[in-house]
């Protein structure tokens, strides 16, 4: 339920002439008395300028969107599926950049204070759980992509899972020594798939080499870029020992890698993790996330929790299906060297 005047006069202990007083500017009123009110009100999700707004308009009618970077690949992806399924709905969709190097909770509950839709979707917006419960107060319809938070309706795909049979293909084939191009070792994605890796290997019963785990010094997007994989390659490929295989984070990562190899005229199998549009001309091995289906589902998911605010919270969790192409060749047992 939102909260109102009553209930921030009530918390600051003063009257509900002065909580007005504090919201329209009046100079009648102490500096510390106005900050007191005004923490309140932020504490307890109230922003009288965003809420006469929303309630002139009745019903804004708009889905906003919180990516932090629009030009990723994912997002274009999962963004295309939600243009798309949004055409059936009476809704407009408005799409919102946060810069990830700032602080994410601050941007994102800047935004819901502008009371600009009457719903979010945020796509791989990492934060900790009690950043997530923090926005409780907003008491806003509210779907995650490529994040899990239990307090609101979430859809993702185990990249734990993705990563364990896109080594085991390695394995598969023979392949030992295997190593890993990460991303930003903190961020959610990297972390999973840097543990169903490691698994993999543990099950097979080969070694898990941490010199093998490696990423590059571009940590743009959480390293999510193809300079971060270029300059990991290499990093893997000057190694004293280098690896047989490579499952590689990301395929916009497994670009980079696959050049910094023509570069050395090395070549090793490689796996990757997306399945972007290009993946396939480049002739890439990867693991395919229905990015498009949880855009489409990420809209049916929203507008059905802004009609129905008190169904249970639901989570949805794909598994990544594995796409073979030509680069991982049948193992040879030896680096191919060759043009």
């Amino acid at each position: 339920m939102n909260s109102t005047i009553y209930d921030i006069a009530r918390e600051a202990g003063v009257s509900i002439a002065t909580v007005s007083r504090v919201f329209n500017n009046n100079p009648n009123v102490t500096e510390k008395t106005r900050e007191k009110v005004l923490a309140i009100a932020d504490d307890l999700g109230y922003h009288p300028k965003a809420l006469a707004q929303s309630l002139a308009r009745k019903k804004s009618k708009i889905i906003t969107v919180i990516v932090p970077v629009i030009s990723n690949y994912f997002f274009m992806e999962v963004l295309a599926g939600m243009q798309d399924k949004i055409a059936a709905f009476d809704y407009d969709l408005q799409i919102l950049n946060v810069r990830d190097s700032d602080n994410l909770l601050e941007q994102t509950e800047h935004i819901m204070k502008q009371g600009w839709g009457e719903g979010y979707i945020l796509i791989s917006v990492h934060l900790e759980d009690k950043e997530w419960k923090s926005l409780d107060k907003y008491t806003l319809p509210i779907v995650l992509i490529d994040e899990y938070f239990s307090g609101f309706d979430t859809i993702s795909v185990d990249s734990v899972e993705g990563a364990y049979t896109a080594t085991n293909h390695l394995i598969d084939q023979g392949c030992k020594r295997i190593g890993m191009i990460s991303a930003n070792p903190l961020s959610k994605p990297s972390m999973d798939r840097i543990m169903g890796f490691k698994r993999a290997l543990e099950d097979a019963g080969h070694m898990v080499n941490p010199e093998w785990i490696v990423t590059g010094d571009n940590m743009t997007r959480d390293g999510f870029v193809e300079s971060n994989g270029y300059e990991a390659m290499m990093k893997m490929l000057e190694n004293e020992q280098v690896p047989e295989a490579c499952f590689c984070a990301s395929d916009i990562q497994a670009l980079g890698a696959i050049k910094a190899m023509r570069d050395k005229n090395t070549r090793i199998p490689l796996v990757a993790f997306d399945d972007l549009e290009f993946s396939e001309y480049v002739g890439l091995t990867t693991m395919r996330q229905p990015m498009y289906e949880m855009g489409q589902l990420a809209i049916e998911r929203l507008i059905n929790r802004i009609k129905h605010k008190e169904e249970d919270i639901r989570h949805t969790v794909f598994s990544p299906d594995l796409i073979i192409r030509s680069s991982t060749p049948e193992y040879s047992g030896y680096i191919d060297t060759s043009e």
